[in-house]
């Protein structure tokens, strides 16, 4: 009893700081409740909102939408918009389909152009803002995505590069532009085909295990019935060496990003989740895995909500389904995550969580199409996210670029790939 005042007045303080951002917004600026749910057309940087399981409509409260992106030109003066004291500017572009940006341990930045199966790899800061160098390190690659450097720490040996159907590792030591070596095949199969093509990776902290995120191959065929599901909705285990050991955590729709927490080792995840049940259904998600956790696809979500394309299915499982940790807005396309770890930022950013939001087609009117942040406090989110980087879609609803990668430059800078303006986006904190 003597320790619930401090307790509870340090929880108090603790969730302020969390909200503690650029325009020192507190926990009143938060959009919670019938009001959480948004679309591009109120999308702001600096924006708090968080949405919770008891905020979500019944299934079909609203029609299914097919509202796929109309491509657009971004108009004269369009820029994306970030918040007061920060600056945006191109550090690349003329690029392919540039998508997932992985910063090696000497700070050059790896991109992978997964439908010219390369990965480039871009050097140094000019006086403008734009690279000072630029390499293709391989090619050959299938629908490539994901990017890993092993061993761990300043000195790798390799880089992992997660192919649509398989992982391959290229020869590496710190400054090469071009891998030294051909492809070494790790994992020989990873589910191949359906409409998830990404295989991101990352490795456990103390370098034994090799996570791969694998999406499922549909909307929300049932594994038991569909042959094409197996291994997939799920993160798998192997070891460097490409030995399978584990299906991590399942139940996971398509966990296109997965990154370590540098701070507390936990393993997170970006996820699209299903279709078709509504607008505001079911919420796209970022959440630390629980390892052996399921996640609900495709017969639960958000816990024990049954998808009703799926009645009366394994009701041993009520119950048991892990709610994520932050529920973001349905059908956003959440892909690649990272932790800022720079200090070019306010200090209120170290640690937390960059994710860029792809944007939506199964919604009468778009949302995501932004990169949006996680507070974060001892490695543990509130739920809460801050809209960061918007400004991609026109006033006509057309859009001009998609935000898909992010990694954080050696000066603390904040690259953000687009593979529909086809560049690489530099975000600076200036304080002006």
């Amino acid at each position: 009893m003597i320790r619930k005042r401090p307790l509870l007045a340090i929880a108090l303080l603790s969730a302020a700081a969390l909200l503690l951002a650029h325009d020192m917004s507190n926990v009143e600026n938060v959009i919670t409740g019938p009001n959480v749910f948004t679309d591009y057309t109120k999308e702001k940087p600096g924006t708090f909102r968080k949405i919770t399981v008891a905020d979500l409509p019944q299934p079909y409260a609203t029609k299914s939408a097919g509202n796929p992106s109309q491509r657009g030109e971004r108009p004269e003066g369009a820029w994306p918009i970030a918040p007061p004291g920060f600056k945006v500017s191109l550090y690349a572009q003329g690029l392919d389909t540039p998508r997932e940006l992985r910063a090696a341990p000497n700070g050059d930045i790896f991109v992978a152009e997964n439908h010219l199966g390369q990965v480039l790899v871009f050097r140094g800061l000019k006086a403008d803002g734009t690279y000072e160098q630029k390499s293709e390190f391989a090619s050959g690659l299938v629908q490539n995505f994901g990017i890993a450097f092993y061993p761990l720490g300043k000195d790798p040996k390799w880089v992992y590069i997660g192919n649509t159907d398989s992982v391959v590792r290229f020869p590496y030591k710190n400054g090469d532009l071009k891998a030294s070596g051909p492809a070494e095949t790790i994992v020989a199969e990873l589910p191949k085909g359906g409409g998830h093509t990404t295989r991101d990776l990352a490795f456990s902290p103390d370098g034994t295990k090799l996570y791969v995120s694998v999406g499922s191959a549909s909307n929300v065929d049932d594994p038991d019935t569909h042959p094409a599901e197996f291994h997939r909705a799920d993160i798998l285990e192997f070891t460097p060496e490409g030995k399978f050991i584990k299906v991590y955590a399942s139940g996971i729709r398509n966990p296109v990003g997965i990154a370590i927490n540098p701070a507390t080792g936990q393993l997170w995840c970006s996820v699209n989740e299903r279709d078709a049940l509504g607008d505001n259904l079911v919420p796209d998600y970022i959440s630390s895995v629980k390892e052996d956790g399921f996640y609900g696809w495709p017969w639960y979500y958000m816990g024990s909500h049954q998808d009703p394309r799926h009645p009366g299915a394994h009701p041993e499982l009520n119950g048991k389904v892990t709610v994520p940790d932050v529920l973001l807005q349905p059908h956003n396309a959440s892909l690649q995550l990272t932790f800022y770890e720079g200090k070019q930022f306010p200090k209120q950013y170290r640690g937390d969580i960059f994710a860029a939001e792809h944007g939506s087609w199964n919604r009468a009117v778009r949302t995501g199409y932004e990169v949006i942040r996680v507070p974060l406090d001892k490695g543990k989110s509130s739920g809460v996210y801050e809209e960061f980087l918007t400004g991609f879609v026109n006033p006509d609803g057309t859009v001009w670029g998609r935000p898909v990668g992010v990694a954080t430059m050696p000066d603390g800078s904040l690259l953000v790939s687009d593979d529909q303006y086809k560049a690489i986006w530099r975000v600076a904190y200036t304080g002006k």
